[in-house]
């Protein structure tokens, strides 16, 4: 019950929305302009952000994930869109990316990262960037330094548990071999009206569906707590963008 439960929270969030949609436009924006560039977006999950990309840059996107069922679902908007001449779903992981060296004008990561690590994930996906390209990475920092012990015990349990502030992200960025042309946090309200606050409600309406499974009450009574703590603590969890030029 418990992965069924998890399936229905994580359906219940939109693939994008307006806010998350112009910050897109505005990382993309820093970029210099190019001629239909070939975009590969990692973790692209059900790919509103890969159709953003593709109507912004009027370029091929390649939208990577190992969920199928999302894959399948940027296939259909992207469909719906008329973009399927310019949008191509594949199936793999971010770990096993097999692409030739210098495939990419444009390697985007949003949101996903964490999955393979800040660091590592710059370091790993230079290769897949032509020379004096670009990579844009948005990614869960802290807003500001030592975050409260409380906070940070429970994101290293079920959050992000590499997450750095926006500071120490920046100051990676040389020493991975990219040159940091912007940088820029999200609101500090984001994070709340995009997630934990629509995750809230799912909670709710959750708790109300499933009573008395006992496995679906600790999974929410989980993401209760991650919803509890952000409340305590806003000013110190966000994102940012961070707009890099291979060097």
């Amino acid at each position: 019950m418990s992965a069924d439960v998890l399936s229905e929270i994580r359906e219940a969030f939109p693939a994008t929305s307006p806010r998350r949609d112009e910050s897109i436009r505005r990382a993309f924006r820093t970029l210099p302009s190019l001629e239909r560039p070939r975009i590969l977006d990692i973790g692209c999950g059900r790919g509103g952000p890969t159709l953003e990309l593709a109507r912004l840059s009027q370029g091929q996107v390649i939208g990577l994930d190992i969920r199928q069922c999302d894959l399948n679902e940027l296939e259909r908007a992207a469909a719906e869109a008329g973009l399927s001449q310019r949008v191509k779903a594949v199936n793999r992981s971010m770990f096993d990316i097999d692409f030739p060296d210098e495939s990419f004008d444009i390697v985007w990561a949003e949101g996903s990262i964490f999955v393979i690590g800040f660091e590592r994930g710059l370091r790993e996906w230079r290769r897949l960037i032509k020379p004096r390209r670009f990579l844009v990475v948005h990614a869960a920092t802290w807003l500001r330094p030592d975050p409260p012990r409380e906070m940070l015990a429970a994101w290293r349990e079920s959050m992000y548990p590499g997450t750095m502030t926006v500071a120490e992200c920046a100051d990676l960025v040389p020493s991975c071999g990219y040159d940091l042309l912007d940088h820029f946090a999200l609101p500090e309200d984001f994070w709340w009206h995009e997630y934990f606050g629509p995750l809230q409600e799912c909670i709710e309406g959750l708790r109300r569906k499933y009573p008395n499974d006992a496995d679906a009450v600790r999974v929410l009574d989980e993401q209760q707590r991650n919803v509890d703590i952000y409340r305590k603590y806003p000013q110190w969890y966000g994102s940012a963008y961070f707009v890099m030029q291979r060097s």
